[in-house]
């Protein structure tokens, strides 16, 4: 399918964000799909995805952590990222910010909108879910926090996660932390437990510095990505679906 993408900047968070649009051709209305990085921020991975996904028929946009810049030195990336971690307020306006941006696209349908996220992208979909956003599905790949208590009621779409089980981020603790949030709150969940994968394991080698315990795992990447298309097919269906994109390099 033939598809086509633009530059979109927007404020949040005190910032000038840069996403990415994909749209698939035609004029009619469509689901869409909002898509968040990892911490290092808005990078062609995130954007190759949104591209993959607007070649299935969706609207899709890739947002931005930090106001256009993509962080590749960890300590940078941790100064940025473990204060917004711990504040969901702002996770939630930069989550809302994205998501005002999506359905402005006119072509988006506001009634069909799934979130998906990986690290703090994941973490950013989940607290839009907690905040009672009317969404049809939220997933993310090793970003499993929990909220803040009582919260996580809100959530009224399925919601699947996928982590390594080797991840040292994501710990086995903070799984089961996760889990007792979701099944106490009531939620339609799923966790989905990728054998001998660490952190980041979707995520294509980088020439940059990474902390410990991150490494791309190129069969549970595969997996992790048809998970996903698995989730969106069951919750936000398209009129039309055309064959998958390899999700290789996804």
């Amino acid at each position: 399918m033939t598809i086509s993408t633009r530059t979109i900047e927007y404020p949040a968070d005190g910032l000038t964000m840069t996403g990415h649009l994909a749209l698939p051709a035609g004029t009619d209305h469509r689901p869409a799909v909002l898509l968040g990085p990892e911490g290092t921020g808005l990078s062609d991975v995130e954007r190759r995805r949104a591209d993959a996904l607007a070649e299935l028929g969706y609207i899709a946009l890739a947002f931005d952590l930090h106001g256009g810049r993509y962080l590749g030195d960890p300590e940078e990336m941790l100064a940025r990222c473990m204060p917004l971690l711990a504040d969901p307020d702002r996770m939630r306006g930069i989550g809302h910010a994205a998501l005002d941006v999506l359905r402005a696209e006119p072509r988006t349908d506001p009634d069909r909108i799934a979130a998906i996220g990986y690290g703090t992208g994941g973490i950013i979909a989940l607290e839009l879910g907690r905040d009672g956003v009317d969404l049809r599905a939220i997933g993310t790949v090793n970003g499993l926090a929990t909220g803040r208590p009582g919260e996580a009621a809100r959530i009224r779409c399925p919601v699947w996660a996928g982590v390594g089980s080797e991840d040292p981020i994501m710990s086995a603790e903070q799984r089961n932390a996760f889990a007792t949030e979701m099944q106490t709150a009531g939620v339609d969940w799923r966790l989905t437990l990728y054998g001998g994968a660490q952190h980041a394991f979707h995520h294509p080698p980088v020439d940059h510095t990474v902390r410990p315990g991150i490494a791309h795992h190129p069969l549970h990447a595969e997996r992790a990505w048809r998970d996903i298309l698995d989730l969106l097919t069951e919750c936000l269906p398209v009129t039309e679906n055309p064959p998958s994109p390899s999700p290789a390099t996804r």
